[in-house]
């Protein structure tokens, strides 16, 4: 008995050892492609918290696919390119959901976000201002 047990136990604890990291992976980590199908967002770790950039255009913007963020309030920022931008930032998970900013680049404004995971192919990002909120879909991109 003791035998098989000093055979079964190291196998055991290094399942349980490399079983753990994928309960605790970002559940809303991955590249998205938004409801209006125009760009992916690539979501992932930065430092202590998430955040999402636009990775890839589907649809190039009008001035190209060197646009520029020129309708940030920041004067100073309005050179940035949107390709790389992050448009989710400063994101900490909060029980099933993910609390943080969103920034959209056709207004220039931010907005409080709240991410959901609906499905394994589905993402739910709202922005809101004070209690009024709009939600998007965004989908798994392949």
């Amino acid at each position: 008995m003791q035998l098989r047990f000093a055979i079964v136990a190291p196998v055991l604890a290094a399942i349980a050892a490399t079983g753990s990291p994928a309960y605790a992976a970002d559940p809303i980590s991955g590249r998205w492609v938004t409801e209006d199908k125009d760009a992916v967002v690539s979501i992932g770790k930065c430092g202590a918290t998430t955040c999402g950039r636009i990775a890839r255009f589907l649809i190039t913007p009008p001035d190209g696919a060197d646009q520029r963020d020129i309708y940030n309030p920041d004067k100073a920022k309005r050179n940035r390119k949107l390709l790389g931008l992050p448009i989710l930032t400063s994101f900490k998970q909060d029980g099933d959901v993910w609390r943080g900013r969103i920034y959209d680049p056709n207004d220039g404004k931010s907005y409080r976000s709240v991410l959901r995971r609906k499905s394994a192919n589905v993402l739910e990002v709202k922005g809101c201002i004070g209690p009024f909120c709009q939600t998007q879909l965004w989908r798994k991109a392949r």
